[in-house]
Parts: C-alpha cells; structure tokens; sequence
C-alpha cells in the first residue's frame, strides 16, 4: 500500500514543479513584452517630439527635394543614352496631362509689366531661380550626409558656421548682383527735367508713379482728363 501511494505523490510533486516553471516561464515573457512595449514607446515619443520642432512644410520640402533629385538623375541617364529626356517624360503621360503641362509652363511668368513692387520682386526671384546652374547630385549627397538631420534645417538648428560656401559660388554671386547694378542704372538714371511741361506732382518720386498711371491708364482716363481741364466735368 505505501509503495503506490509513494509514486502519485511523486507524479504530483513533478507535475506543480512544471506548473511553475511554466508559470515563471510566462512571467518572462510579460516582463519582456512590458520591456519591449516600453522601448518602443520611448522612441515614439522622442520620434514626435524631433517632428514637431520641425517646419509646418518640412515633408513637402523634402518630397520635392526627392523628386528633383531622382529627376535630375533621370534626366542624366537620358542624356548618357542620347535621348531627349523632356520627349521621353511626355511619351509616358497624357495627351491631356502634356497639354496641362504646357498651359501651366506658359502661365510660369508671364511679363504684364509692371503692376505692384511685390510682383516684381516675384518675377525677379524667379528670374534668379531659373538661372542656376543644374543641381550637383554628388556635392549634394555629401552634403546631405555630412550634415544629417541638420541638412534640412530646422527652428532649432544652428546652421551658422556649418556650410563653407565655395569660391566658384561666390564669383557667380558678385557677377549676378553687379550685372543686376548695371542694370538698374540704366533705368535709374535722371532725367533732364522740362519746364514746359505740366506740374502734375510734388516730387520725384510721385513724378515716376504719375509716369507709370499714365502709361497703363492713361487712354482709358483721357476723357475724363479732358473734361476737369475744361471744367465740364459732372
């Protein structure tokens, strides 16, 4: 009778002994899980928050760096191979889409001559614009991988100091603000002043704005010119 009892009793021992193990071996695997779930959190936050002090366009900033990129490189291989990239990129669209390209393209900057000042700083940044030189793919990858998070900018990165700007880049800088000198001195120059014409302003510079009305607006106000002269006007 006490040797049957002694093996249940055994089996029982054994089998609480793999109850907890088993026990101990979920514990485990919660401790880790909770580590785990910790870890990820943490990078979460610290993710967010370097999003955050980033600029409200600093994703669409990027897309369209990505996308020059990768169509500069493009149209490089094109151009290795001998094709016309800008034929090669409309073989691959629509009619449709070609012909909303090219409205759009006319439409870029157009001259209306002069309008506002604000306009005309427009027109100038893209004249600016347009004018550089194609982008340099390979200084451009080294510099992005030598600043890192900070090649973009940010409202808390400290760009001073960081970039050196390249000799080539600076003669092509004094050349462009030294012919845009030239220019304006063409146009800013004084004019001979006559005395038989009429006093319409109280200086120079209202004179130059009286000038612009009556180029852009002169025909269609000649009527009423005419009639305060003659004193018939209602």
């Amino acid at each position: 009778m006490n040797s049957e009892s002694a093996p249940s009793s055994e089996a029982k021992e054994m089998t609480f002994a793999e109850k907890q193990a088993e026990r101990m071996k979920r514990l485990r695997s919660l401790h880790s899980a909770r580590n785990e779930a910790r870890t990820h959190n943490h990078q979460e936050v610290v993710a967010e928050e370097a999003r955050n002090k980033l600029p409200a366009n600093y994703e669409a900033k990027k897309r369209q760096a990505e996308w020059l990129l990768e169509d500069q490189n493009k149209r490089e291989e094109a151009t290795k191979q001998g094709k016309d990239y800008d034929r090669v990129k409309l073989l691959n669209i629509s009619a449709v889409e070609a012909e909303r390209l090219e409205r759009k393209k006319k439409k870029k900057n157009p001259d209306q001559g002069f309008s506002t000042y604000e306009q005309a700083t427009v027109r100038q940044y893209n004249r600016l614009v347009k004018n550089m030189p194609t982008m340099d793919t390979e200084q451009y990858d080294k510099q992005k991988q030598k600043y890192g998070d900070a090649f973009y900018g940010g409202p808390n990165v400290i760009i001073h100091g960081m970039h050196e700007d390249r000799k080539e880049a600076i003669d092509k800088m004094v050349n462009d603000i030294e012919g845009q000198i030239a220019k304006r001195a063409k146009y800013s120059r004084r004019r001979t002043h006559n005395d038989d014409a009429d006093i319409d302003y109280i200086n120079e510079r209202n004179a130059k704005f009286n000038k612009k009305l009556e180029r852009f607006y002169g025909e269609h106000t000649a009527e009423i010119k005419q009639n305060l002269e003659r004193g018939t006007a209602i």
